[in-house]
């Protein structure tokens, strides 16, 4: 029997881990590095059907940014692009899988990307096994985009691949670290190779988390074109509380304590899961604060 002092402990860390689940969270953006930043804003604004929703230069810091996506910061998932001066290319890696974009007419979209001397990887067709039709293209920078043919959406920035070493334990992961949910997990066994979807809401609604496992392989190359994905959150510092008790279950670790960010005063803490994928934890209200400024 545990003493009271072990059970007190125990009702104490269920408490704290509850919060994840009660935290209203959104994906935000993904954060990665680029080689050329206009020729990627023509790329993706011209051949993807992407908007440029702001650019930003910080000299002082030698870098420039910019946002892309299918709607405003405020409501949807975006990309953001880095562009570190005098950088021209980036080792993705072998972790980092890739993008997703759905689309009402996939094969509209990628003649459209061919006449733009775009790099289709695969024709668009039905999946093995399947009646989804999906298409890849490669960016300038050798990002891999999946388009994938489906009905209206609110966010056609749909999903964001990472291999990882043991799918069961970074479903675990995500559904406490990150209160998640588990949408859809599939095992194809012919190509061996394993899926699970990660998100806050059903993949035809929002951004998800595509998680893959291929048979036998417990650690990939991370390079150092993709940087993160980053969460709004109600809290920093309680979701730092649940991180850091879940690190010490499944792995991984805090990699920034929470707080401000020095002369922004947006509110972070970061993590890497069980897999080094860094995620970072944004104070939803400085966030939109933030926004207004720039």
């Amino acid at each position: 029997m545990a003493s009271g002092s072990e059970a007190e402990a125990a009702a104490a860390a269920a408490a704290t881990l509850e919060w994840a689940q009660k935290d209203k969270r959104r994906l935000l953006h993904a954060v990665y590095r680029v080689g050329d930043l206009d020729r990627t804003i023509q790329f993706y604004t011209e051949c993807l059907g992407m908007t440029l929703l702001r650019k930003r230069d910080v000299p002082e810091e030698k870098y420039s940014n910019a946002f892309l996506g299918f709607g405003p910061e405020d409501s949807h998932f975006v990309v953001e692009l880095t562009y570190n001066y005098g950088v021209d290319t980036y080792d993705i890696g072998t972790g980092f899988g890739h993008f997703a974009i759905a689309s009402e007419d996939i094969y509209k979209l990628v003649e459209n990307i061919r006449s733009k001397g775009g790099n289709i990887t695969r024709e668009p067709a039905p999946v093995k096994g399947g009646s989804t039709v999906i298409a890849f293209v490669k960016d300038p920078d050798g990002y891999i985009f999946e388009l994938i043919q489906r009905g209206p959406t609110p966010e056609p920035l749909c999903q964001v691949m990472l291999r990882v070493g043991d799918l069961d334990r970074s479903i675990k992961f995500y559904e406490k670290a990150c209160g998640m949910k588990l949408l859809r997990k599939k095992d194809v066994p012919a190509y061996k190779y394993s899926i699970a979807m990660m998100g806050y809401a059903d993949e035809d609604k929002t951004t998800v988390l595509e998680l893959t496992y291929n048979y036998g392989v417990t650690e990939y190359t991370k390079g150092n074109a993709y940087a993160q994905v980053a969460i709004g959150t109600e809290d920093v510092y309680k979701t730092a509380a649940v991180v850091d008790l879940v690190t010490k279950e499944l792995g991984g670790k805090i990699t920034r304590q929470p707080g401000p960010i020095p002369g922004i005063n947006t509110k972070i803490t970061s993590f890497l899961d069980p897999d080094g994928w860094k995620v970072v934890l944004v104070d939803h209200a400085d966030f939109l604060r933030e926004l207004e400024t720039q």
